[in-house]
């Protein structure tokens, strides 16, 4: 049932149907956790079928809801569709609805979402086959889906920071799923810590937003928007900003995402290379209307991403562990999303964001399918020659190498990663006219590097000859068709999904910056410093830097072998700084650790125990000791004395009474 209300200008259709789309992994979680908890008091004896069925269907049904409702909101897209579930919050003048929104962003995103949760379900029931905790992993992976979707449909932004602390809380749960291993448990412990470091950022930004505004309504923010100053909107973003950066492993709080490569394989494909790392850009895109009046905070955003995605694409140079190569990719892919909405390119920054949930996911799963071939190894040096022995795994992660080099200008990473650089560079910097240029190249080279790494990590597990145990090696064969095919489905999308933003440069449609655009258009800078005759010119540059570095990485990893040990030693200081990830963690544990472990032993050792704890119970002892010595003197033991007290009371309370 839908019904319109007019609002600002605006027309919302009132939707009864957008809670569904939730509810239904919600519904999963709760079923699958109750299975799991009386099949651990051995109540009822379940089948792992059983709980995969629960999951994947709770996840396939929402995507095709999600579907349903995208294909008909796409009729009327600058009209959103608003369901209001319920009163949360009320307390005097103190007022917040839960409510969902359905507009043209997070139409984009509950279908990017559902479509890759589903996919990775399918995968998981495969890959986490005979594992202890298989009913408990996906009432978690269900509780997941269910809070992202909550986190992309709010309408306001404490309904958002809801979701926002689920998909961190889910994110603790499956980072530590084994948490039997110690090396897990403390993943998932530095995990959740971080981001509770960005949460403080967040929490702050509400408090002031609440406080200058009076409320958390994205609609309403957007509509009394000109009651922030240049200021307060600086700060407010800031916080934001500080929050966003948390979930989205960006410098300085990037640190945790490379640990969580503890978790289960299909955990890295969907939350830590999908969807939940994707949360700050997301939220710096639907407060879009915040950032533009605080153009100093939106160029921090673009030097701190274009910053991050060339510090971790060094990083990726030197890494052996197949999925650490990965973690570290998805750092540098979410600093270039940071570059695009640094530079008030929203569209831009939301279509590398699905490209790269697509082929990254697409990698991830193809790793997590090497991995099992290979009896759970993952150090590169002791793989090679894989292209034989596991095909359809091998073509799958060649499409995603595809696909995040851009050496095919076809494929999707191509244009998004080319979008972003070019708005980069062609969008006038408020605060300083050379920055677009030193953005723009960094990026390059960050997309040089990120050829050359990958390119690297194919050459040593796919060709070549086998280095690892030869045991393991007689016995290699192709993971089942459950992981498989969707490594495949999701390699052929990676190619083809870049096709809905297309430029309008070389004939394109553009279709997703078209969709976007009516939501973004009053936020968004004119890119005017360049002609966009030129944009075909440098889409090429990029296409040539691209293949230098697949190129070179082939020459030194392939043709030349021995010359990567020569520059290993060549340049021994570089590879130790590269091999120690620029010691960063070792800085970390040896100031903020460390200041924060004296602090709490401080606090515990001395406050709470020495001060509050002993020395109180020390005083309240003495007290009673006194006042009983006190009333001890009182017990003479003559009965004269005794009446004595008690006329001495009369006399008091007649006095009292008369008084």
């Amino acid at each position: 049932m839908l019904k319109l209300e007019h609002f600002q200008n605006i027309t919302y259709v009132h939707s009864d149907w957008l809670w569904l789309i939730a509810a239904l992994p919600l519904l999963g979680a709760v079923i699958n956790g109750l299975l799991t908890l009386l099949a651990a008091r051995k109540v009822l004896s379940i089948k792992p079928w059983v709980y995969a069925a629960v999951a994947c269907g709770a996840a396939i049904s929402s995507f095709v809801v999600s579907w349903e409702m995208f294909s008909q909101f796409k009729q009327t897209p600058n009209s959103p569709w608003v369901q209001e579930l319920f009163n949360w919050i009320e307390s005097g003048a103190f007022h917040v609805s839960f409510n969902l929104e359905l507009n043209s962003l997070s139409g984009v995103m509950i279908v990017f979402v559902t479509f890759l949760a589903s996919v990775i379900h399918l995968y998981s029931a495969s890959y986490m086959k005979g594992d202890a905790g298989f009913g408990r992993y996906f009432a978690y992976l269900n509780l997941f889906l269910f809070s992202m979707l909550m986190l992309v449909l709010a309408q306001d932004l404490l309904v958002l920071f809801l979701g926002w602390e689920g998909v961190g809380f889910c994110s603790y749960l499956l980072i530590g799923f084994w948490f039997e291993d110690k090396a897990n448990a403390e993943a998932g412990k530095k995990a959740i810590i971080l981001n509770r470091i960005g949460d403080a950022g967040f929490i702050a930004g509400l408090l002031m937003v609440f406080a200058l505004a009076g409320t958390f309504n994205f609609n309403d923010l957007l509509a009394h928007k000109q009651g922030f100053t240049e200021i307060t909107a600086t700060i407010i973003c800031l916080c934001f900003f500080f929050g966003a950066a948390g979930k989205s492993a960006q410098i300085p709080l990037y640190v945790w995402l490379p640990d969580a490569m503890a978790g289960p394989t299909p955990v890295s494909a969907l939350i830590h290379a999908a969807t939940m790392v994707t949360a700050g850009v997301y939220l710096i895109a639907r407060l879009h209307f915040l950032y533009v009046l605080a153009p100093w905070v939106s160029t921090l955003i673009a030097v701190i991403g274009v910053l991050t995605a060339l510090f971790a694409a060094t990083i990726a140079l030197v890494q052996n562990d197949i999925k650490k190569v990965l973690a570290y990719s998805t750092i540098s892919q979410l600093g270039y999303m940071f570059l695009g909405v640094g530079v008030t390119s929203y569209e831009a920054g939301i279509f590398h964001l699905i490209t790269h949930g697509f082929f990254k996911a697409c990698l991830f799963l193809a790793a997590g399918s090497v991995i099992h071939s290979l009896r759970g190894e993952q150090d590169i040096r002791k793989m090679g020659g894989l292209l034989k022995h596991i095909p359809v795994t091998s073509v799958g992660f060649l499409l995603g190498w595809i696909a995040i080099t851009g050496i095919l200008p076809t494929c999707g990473g191509f244009f998004s990663k080319d979008e972003i650089l070019w708005k980069a560079l062609s969008t006038p910097n408020p605060i300083s006219s050379v920055l677009p240029e030193i953005l723009y190249f960094i990026g390059l080279a960050a997309s040089f590097l990120t050829a050359f790494y990958m390119t690297r990590l194919v050459i040593l597990v796919f060709f070549g000859n086998y280095r690892g145990d030869q045991e393991v090696y007689e016995h290699l064969h192709e993971s089942p068709r459950l992981m498989t095919w969707p490594v495949l489905v999701l390699g052929v999308s990676s190619l083809f999904i870049g096709w809905i933003g297309v430029p309008t440069a070389i004939g394109g449609a553009n279709e997703l910056g078209k969709f976007l655009d009516p939501l973004f258009h009053l936020s968004t800078l004119e890119s005017n410093a360049l002609p966009h005759s030129l944009e075909p010119m440098l889409m090429l540059a990029s296409f040539l830097v691209a293949c230098l570095g697949v190129g070179m990485a082939w020459y030194v990893y392939s043709f030349k072998p021995a010359t990567s040990k020569n520059l290993s030693k060549m340049f021994t200081g570089v590879k130790k700084v590269l091999d120690g990830k620029y010691f960063v963690d070792e800085f970390y544990n040896a100031t903020v650790v460390r200041l924060a472990k004296a602090i709490a032993q401080w606090v515990s050792g001395w406050l709470i125990e020495g001060l509050l704890v002993n020395r109180l119970v020390e005083l309240a002892v003495k007290g009673v000791t006194r006042l009983g010595h006190a009333v001890k003197q009182a017990q003479v033991g003559f009965v004269r004395v005794y009446l004595a007290y008690i006329a001495a009371g009369a006399a008091l309370l007649i006095y009292l009474l008369l008084h």
